[in-house]
């Protein structure tokens, strides 16, 4: 039997409309963000991720799915989403735009090979923003608290952003040369990972998974101390919106991110008191869209994990308002009033009702017993008799009050028992439509 690939899922059934719901609920606060919805093609050529995500970063180093495709083009599966995002926007010159900043948002699957744990797949759903074409604290303290916005719309408690700032370059390079120097005498005592960034990226073993806990980068530098000035009002002006919006945070100078293409803020959205991970994070990057042949254009971004988000709605047992009943089942026994059943369930789906009937031909007995299966709210047997006499008999499922009404009221009894709203120009005439 084939199966799935190692760290990808199938989601269906009752998690396939909990994932539904919230990213509904996503595409409603980037609405009323003013945040445009972007899709970029899954695969892309491979430079761009080495030249945008950079060259020391674990992802690309170790992560990325390339492959040469038939043309002999080097092919990578999109690792995450801003690196093409920026390929979209100097690509179709939006920087040209008249309405600026650019604000677009995307939700999608990335690929990462990995070693599959919980809330980290190779296979992965991710939603982010990114905002192109401003250096506004603002803009980064906007971006920051609509992330927040989602999870506290979702329930989800005791979220608080762990927030940092790398810098410009000129604070990173002075930084750098300090990190190198505490950690030399030091760097045998680490991981190889720590090992072979201290000669790549030194700021990256910040970010170690191994030696968090270790005296040697507990007692490291902090980057805040090497700030200069520029750098340093900045990050007070993201720190002072983010008070105006009233999005709590922790200043954690151990938060770096582990793509090369950041500067400034950097942030990780964290569930204080929970084993996790981080739901999401993000930052400021001002030179990707120039890296990468565009104009000069300063950004900022995030993207967070479906699947973390799944699992903090379970570990804080929220429960997701999902509709697992339907409106009506339609039951038959003959070929006409089968006929019947295919228009009338038709027509009242037009109409807005989540209408179903039955495509097994089996007995009444066991259609009672699919509608049953299917919690449908009320239930119909039709009947050639009724039908000829433009009747239908409806009975509530639940109470098993039965009523007989004309077919042509149907749409406005359903209505009224459901509380919905209805097409009101749909007319039920099964009669005609038999007849043709």
């Amino acid at each position: 039997m084939i199966q799935r690939q190692k760290g990808c899922y199938d989601i269906y059934g009752i998690e396939g409309k909990r994932w539904k719901y919230v990213e509904a609920l996503v595409d409603d606060i980037m609405e009323k963000y003013n945040y445009s919805y972007i899709r970029t093609p899954i695969i892309e050529d491979t430079s761009l991720f080495h030249r945008g995500v950079g060259e020391t970063s674990d992802i690309v180093k170790k992560e990325t799915y390339d492959f040469v495709d038939r043309g002999k083009r080097n092919i990578t599966l999109r690792p995450e989403g801003t690196a093409g995002v920026v390929r979209a926007y100097i690509e179709n010159k939006m920087f040209a735009d008249p309405i600026q900043p650019v604000k677009l948002y995307y939700n999608g699957c990335m690929y990462r090979y990995e070693r599959p744990q919980s809330g980290r797949d190779r296979e992965l759903t991710q939603f982010g923003v990114e905002a192109l074409g401003s250096k506004d604290p603002a803009i980064d303290a906007e971006v920051i608290s609509l992330g927040y916005q989602v999870f506290k719309m979702l329930g989800i408690k005791n979220v608080k952003v762990q927030l940092n700032s790398i810098g410009d370059v000129e604070s990173r390079l002075k930084y750098k040369e300090a990190l190198v120097n505490y950690l030399k005498p030091n760097i045998s005592s680490l991981c190889d990972d720590c090992k072979e960034r201290f000669k790549t990226n030194p700021l990256r073993i910040l970010d170690c998974k191994v030696d968090c806990n270790s005296d040697i980068l507990k007692n490291a530098p902090s980057i805040l101390d090497y700030l200069n000035d520029e750098s340093r009002n900045y990050f007070e002006k993201v720190k002072e919106y983010l008070d105006i919006l009233q999005v709590p945070y922790n200043v954690n100078p151990k938060i770096v991110r582990g793509l090369d293409y950041y500067d400034h803020c950097v942030f990780e959205y964290m569930i204080e008191g929970s084993n996790i991970g981080a739901l999401g994070a993000g930052g400021r990057y001002n030179n990707l869209v120039e890296n990468l042949d565009g104009p000069n254009t300063p950004s900022v971004g995030f993207a967070c994990g479906m699947s973390r988000i799944m699992l903090a709605l379970d570990e804080q047992k929220i429960d997701i308002p999902i509709n697992d009943s339907i409106d009506l089942y339609l039951m038959y026994v003959n070929e006409d009033e089968k006929k019947n059943a295919i228009y009338l369930c038709q027509e009242l789906r037009e109409a807005g009702f989540t209408c179903e009937m039955e495509y097994l031909n089996r007995s009444l007995k066991t259609q009672f017993k699919a509608a049953d299966r299917l919690k449908s709210k009320y239930i119909s047997v039709l009947n050639s008799d009724d039908l000829n006499n433009n009747e239908i008999k409806i009975k509530n499922n639940s109470t098993k009050e039965e009523e007989i009404i004309s077919l042509d009221s149907i749409i406005y009894f359903l209505d009224e028992k459901l509380n919905t709203s209805v097409n009101e120009e749909i007319d039920i005439d099964i009669e005609k439509y038999i007849n043709e």
